[in-house]
């Protein structure tokens, strides 16, 4: 990020001066924002904004870059920055544009659809990628920008299939906010990690994070890579699990373990699970396998301690030396002492 800004011209002094005390470094769920992986977001980084129209708040996420060797994933060589840019100068100026055309993107309704067509909203995103180019093209292609920016912009969205992450991650996030604050509400509006630490918010207590450390990740590595490379467990990507979708909607993308590890019976068994630590099924989002029902919604902090379930999260994988990028995916338990200090903290502040 700072070598992206300008405000360190090698690794040497970006690392310097991370260190130095004067960048202030914040979680980006404190700022109404989410980022996948390590959540990188700079000041002249372009986001998609979420409006919530019920209640009239916002959320924010970055554009996603793809797989592999990105600054998500701690990655930060030349071609990294280079693509940055890129996405900062033409993409997002020229998808601003076609928006601007179309009017306002319905991403409940396309995330509805993207269940219904195979993915689950987190880590498998084929559909809802296809989806939103198809929304999105044909205002594109009236815009007055030479074909051979529209041909960029267009194939770096074909060839990302997580293009999508970055739109479901803010509308999970604009959904949850409204939420915070309710008192003595049980309900967790926030889950998020940095690779050390995991967090989790819950709604009568609000702004207070309870944290615990980062697990590793079980999963699939890409060939080269194994358990020993890896990273703890990082991201806000896991605010999608925490709105009822990603791992708690598997049973809507059985492929989905090709990626993380598993069998289809898994997806449907962690999805079924995630029943018993929820307080609803959702209205919009159906899983066609389970004769449309709803996914399970509202994460109780109560029953998460009372069944001994945990949240299932699927996740990717990040090298744990900066610079190399993403190394697999899978699935990662939270720790349980957050949601057990949580419920505590709970009860004493309102059992008086």
């Amino acid at each position: 990020g700072l070598l992206y800004e300008g405000l360190a011209k090698t690794e040497v002094e970006a690392i310097a001066l991370a260190e130095s005390g004067k960048i202030e470094f914040s979680p980006c769920q404190d700022h109404a924002a989410v980022g996948p992986m390590a959540g990188i977001v700079t000041p002249r980084m372009p986001v998609w904004i979420i409006e919530n129209e019920t209640f009239g708040n916002q959320a924010y996420a970055t554009l996603n870059e793809g797989l592999g060797k990105v600054l998500r994933y701690g990655a930060y060589s030349q071609e990294v920055l280079d693509r940055l840019r890129w996405m900062e100068q033409e993409l997002a100026p020229i998808l601003q544009k076609a928006i601007e055309k179309h009017g306002p993107v319905d991403m409940r309704s396309l995330i509805v659809q993207a269940l219904q067509m195979g993915d689950e909203g987190h880590n498998r995103n084929r559909a809802g990628t296809s989806l939103v180019i198809r929304e999105l093209a044909p205002y594109l292609v009236m815009l007055d920008e030479s074909k051979e920016a529209l041909a960029r912009v267009l194939t770096f969205m074909h060839q990302n299939d997580h293009f999508f992450l970055n739109l479901t991650m803010p509308s999970a996030k604009s959904v949850l906010m409204p939420a915070e604050g309710i008192p003595g509400s049980t309900v967790i509006t926030a889950q998020g990690r940095n690779g050390t630490e995991f967090g989790i918010q819950v709604a009568g207590l609000k702004g207070r994070w309870f944290t615990g450390p980062a697990g590793i990740v079980n999963g699939l590595y890409l060939p080269g890579f194994g358990s020993d490379d890896a990273a703890p467990d990082i991201g806000d990507s896991v605010i999608t699990e925490t709105s009822g979708i990603g791992g708690f909607a598997m049973a809507a993308a059985p492929a989905i373990v090709k990626f993380v590890g598993g069998t289809p019976e898994d997806a449907l068994r962690f999805t079924r699970e995630m029943y018993e630590i929820t307080l609803a099924e959702n209205r919009e989002y159906k899983i066609p396998i389970l004769d449309f029902r709803g996914t399970p919604t509202a994460i109780d902090v109560r029953k998460v301690i009372d069944k001994g379930i945990l949240p299932v999260i699927n996740t990717g994988i990040a090298h744990k030396k900066p610079g190399i990028g993403m190394v697999g995916a899978g699935l990662v338990k939270p720790p349980v002492n957050c949601y057990q200090d949580a419920l505590k903290a709970l009860a004493e502040a309102y059992t008086k």
